[in-house]
């Protein structure tokens, strides 16, 4: 059974729809098989008891995901997180599955994202004053989410950790160099095996007017193969997952009925490297997981 977790929602709508006008804090709870029993406003006020004085992890999803698809899956993955008291994970949801064109996310889809951040921010700024410190971890087109976001407050984040993150490679030193300062530690979780940016993301890029590989603009994506050029200072290595784990987009919040009993090591380790709990399911989600976890320290 999943324990109640708070979500800070910026939907409108279950299912697509557009960005509302302001952050609403929802409680989900869950049943003895984890299926969602309700999801239910609550006040801020008992969102700012539950953070006050403790290190806060807000976990965003990214694109083609509905309400409840992010619900599942962020409540499902914070059950595999090991956070350290005092620390709580915090879901954010986000309206990522709006315009979503079958992985063609450029040029709209980050502006969907970026709205989020521009709404998203000064809510951070003002309700979290009570919290310790305030990090995020996401997946996919959430990463532009958490950046946008960190660009819209002035208060600094201890960690940005961003997986399989659907963004340029050279974010870092481009449109987001700015909030690299912002933020103490930097971390990323990237796959050469993720089909999602192997395809779709260039895909996307082409069609926004970027022509072929080695055109000035042409950008792949920083969750396959990380960063560009050179990272910024508060980066930290390693961050590619061995190719022979053949790791996809889809693996990082997957859900599976059962994920190893012994932990999983957190370490990205090199190359040709054995899978984790190789033959068992949920591995790969319990790795992201543990991967989080340790970043966050």
């Amino acid at each position: 059974m999943r324990p109640p977790t708070l979500f800070l929602d910026v939907r409108l709508d279950p299912v697509g729809g557009g960005l509302a006008t302001s952050v609403i804090v929802y409680l989900a709870t869950f049943n003895q098989d984890s299926t969602l029993a309700c999801y239910q406003t609550v006040p801020i006020s008992q969102l700012q008891t539950a953070i006050q004085g403790r290190h806060v992890l807000i976990g965003t999803h990214g694109f083609k995901n509905s309400r409840w698809d992010g619900i599942d899956h962020l409540s499902n993955w914070a059950t595999l997180l090991r956070l350290s008291d005092p620390a709580v994970f915090i879901g954010l949801l986000w309206p990522g599955d709006s315009i979503w064109a079958h992985g063609l996310d450029y040029p709209d889809e980050p502006k969907v994202a970026n709205d989020s951040g521009v709404l998203i921010g000064p809510f951070l700024d003002q309700i979290f004053a009570g919290a310790a410190s305030i990090s995020f971890a996401s997946h996919s087109l959430g990463a532009r989410v958490v950046l946008a976001t960190i660009s819209h407050m002035s208060r600094r984040v201890r960690r940005a950790i961003l997986m399989a993150g659907a963004i340029d490679n050279n974010c870092f030193n481009t449109e987001f160099e700015d909030q690299t300062g912002q933020i103490d530690k930097i971390s990323i979780l990237a796959s050469t095996k993720d089909d999602v940016l192997e395809l779709a993301f260039p895909l996307g890029n082409l069609l926004g007017g970027i022509i072929a590989e080695g055109h000035p603009w042409f950008r792949t994506a920083l969750g396959r193969s990380g960063p560009a050029k050179v990272a910024p200072d508060n980066f930290l290595q390693p961050f590619l997952i061995p190719s022979n784990w053949n790791y996809g987009h889809g693996n990082y919040l997957q859900i599976d009925p059962t994920v190893p009993i012994t932990p999983i090591d957190p370490i990205v380790p090199p190359e040709g490297t054995g899978e984790p709990a190789a033959g068992n399911t949920g591995w790969q989600e319990a790795f992201s997981a543990a991967f989080v976890s340790s970043r966050f320290v």
